[in-house]
């Protein structure tokens, strides 16, 4: 989409607003889906998600002369809703599941799930195109649409039906966390998904295009690829970082990490700032960059379902993904203002920053957290 909005010849920051919808309902959808879990129960949760996909990818099945910018924007709205529902649930679910203490494998569990989730949706751009070249447009989403209906199915049929549902009913006011730790962590993701987005959203594909000259499909192979090398690093993160302390992982590892992680922004900067090979060190720092913040994004997961409380884990869970969110949206609009007035430099510059923010919030999680207040 970015690709294509900056071939009509929409400004960055115009192709910015146009995924500034999507975001933004990332931020209420995690809100109130946290407390729609606690309430309902994960599985519903879960499989309401599972539904609105379905419904999102029906939307595309109109006429072709129906599908306006207008309207494949509101499916992808749909569409996004979806995916949050169903990414909080999924998390969610892994802390239910395994019994207290169990921490190495909680990470091992975490992720697993987080990890093979990026990598299939890299693979998901590979297969999309396959659909697309064998079955067009409607038979792909068609597909799509049979195979997730039978995903639903089984779902309803086979999930518990209070699973992860909170021993009390609380209110919507609960949806803001009460505890220090998970408010520092969430602070903490909010800027390290921001530090991302600002130059990866808009800013490089634009800037691979126009730059170094490199076609739509070879973008889009890169970056397909790229999310696919970013989810196995992160389902292998536990191995990566493993450690013989019987103590768990918490805000130092995650300070050390984020510190390793702001210096690849500061050098991607320098290395075209001061002219050396564009292609090489763009390819090369994104590589670097993705593998070190998988680890981060990996780590930041395990700590959220570990400080998460037992009986409300869904709204602790909703609450530190509406701050992923709202980051990616923060990062989505910078990444089209910055690189609008400034260069890709400014863009990196800003995510050094918003990495070093990230570091030093870190430090507040292993703060002893604090009483959920009963609401």
């Amino acid at each position: 989409m970015v690709l294509y909005f900056h071939q009509l010849g929409y400004t960055p920051l115009e192709i910015a607003m146009v995924f500034v919808f999507y975001e933004a309902f990332g931020v209420v959808t995690n809100l109130i889906g946290g407390w729609l879990g606690a309430r309902l129960g994960i599985n519903r949760t879960m499989n309401i998600g599972l539904f609105l996909q379905i419904v999102a990818l029906s939307l595309l099945l109109v006429p072709t002369s129906f599908l306006s910018i207008t309207w494949v924007m509101a499916a992808q709205a749909l569409s996004g809703i979806a995916k949050d529902l169903n990414k909080m649930s999924a998390k969610s679910a892994i802390k239910v599941l395994l019994p207290a203490g169990q921490d190495k494998q909680l990470f091992k569990w975490v992720a697993l799930l987080t990890g093979s989730k990026n990598t299939l949706k890299g693979v998901g751009f590979f297969l999309g195109g396959l659909l697309l070249s064998t079955l067009q447009f409607r038979g792909a989403i068609l597909t799509m649409a049979i195979a997730l209906s039978l995903v639903w199915t089984l779902s309803l049929v086979n999930l518990k039906q209070n699973f992860g549902r909170s021993s009390s009913k609380p209110k919507f006011t609960s949806i803001f966390s009460t505890s220090r730790p998970i408010n520092y962590l969430s602070a903490a993701r909010m800027f390290l998904f921001g530090s991302r987005d600002v130059w990866f959203v808009i800013a490089l594909p634009v800037f691979l295009a126009n730059q170094l000259q490199w076609s739509q499909s070879y973008i889009g192979g890169f970056l397909a690829t790229w999310v696919i090398l970013y989810g196995l690093v992160q389902a292998a993160t536990p191995r990566i970082i493993a450690t013989r302390r019987q103590a768990p992982l918490g805000g130092n590892a995650a300070f050390t990490w984020a510190t390793l992680l702001a210096i690849i922004p500061i050098a991607i900067a320098m290395g075209i700032q001061f002219q050396s090979p564009p292609a090489l060190t763009i390819v090369v720092g994104l590589l670097v960059f993705g593998a070190v913040f998988a680890i981060n994004s990996a780590l930041h997961s395990y700590l959220i379902i570990r400080h998460a409380a037992s009986d409300n884990v869904s709204l602790d869970v909703g609450f530190y993904y509406m701050a992923n969110a709202m980051g990616r949206l923060i990062g989505t609009i910078l990444s089209g203002v910055l690189f609008q007035l400034y260069n890709l430099q400014a863009c990196l510059a800003v995510s050094a920053l918003f990495i070093s923010a990230a570091a030093l919030l870190s430090l507040g999680i292993d703060q002893k957290p604090g009483p959920h207040k009963a609401s």
